[in-house]
């Protein structure tokens, strides 16, 4: 069963960056496809980014296409994302999955059934 680690979340000024990491234990991510998303209290939890296994696609949703970047280390086994430009409203818990499939893209509609515990952004204003 593979084990999923987010880090690096914290408080930031509004216009600030922060790097989140994913790390995987007991598992790979060399051949899934990896998602990155947020949930706010009361509110369904919101695609952000994913990379296939492949690297080659990556998928961002509107709200945060040319601010945040999602790669992935396959060495270490680790998926990053790289936000920057921060604004109130990304204040939210970020989650990372996996796919449930191997072989397959990802994105908004994929089917993810490994999730770490989240890491808290806060982007005060």
């Amino acid at each position: 069963q593979v084990r999923l680690v987010e880090s690096g979340g914290g408080l930031v000024q509004a216009g600030g960056s922060l790097r989140l990491s994913c790390a995987a234990s007991g598992g790979t991510f060399n051949t899934y496809a990896v998602g990155w998303f947020r949930q706010v209290p009361g509110k369904e939890r919101e695609f952000l980014a994913s990379i296939s296994w492949g690297v080659a696609g990556t998928y961002y949703s509107d709200s945060v296409k040319g601010r945040f970047t999602i790669s992935k280390d396959n060495a270490r086994n680790t998926v990053y994302l790289q936000m920057n430009s921060l604004k109130f409203e990304d204040t939210a818990v970020y989650y990372c999955a996996r796919t449930a499939v191997p072989w397959t893209v990802g994105g908004p509609g994929g089917t993810y059934n490994s999730w770490g515990q989240g890491t808290q952004v806060t982007v005060s204003s």
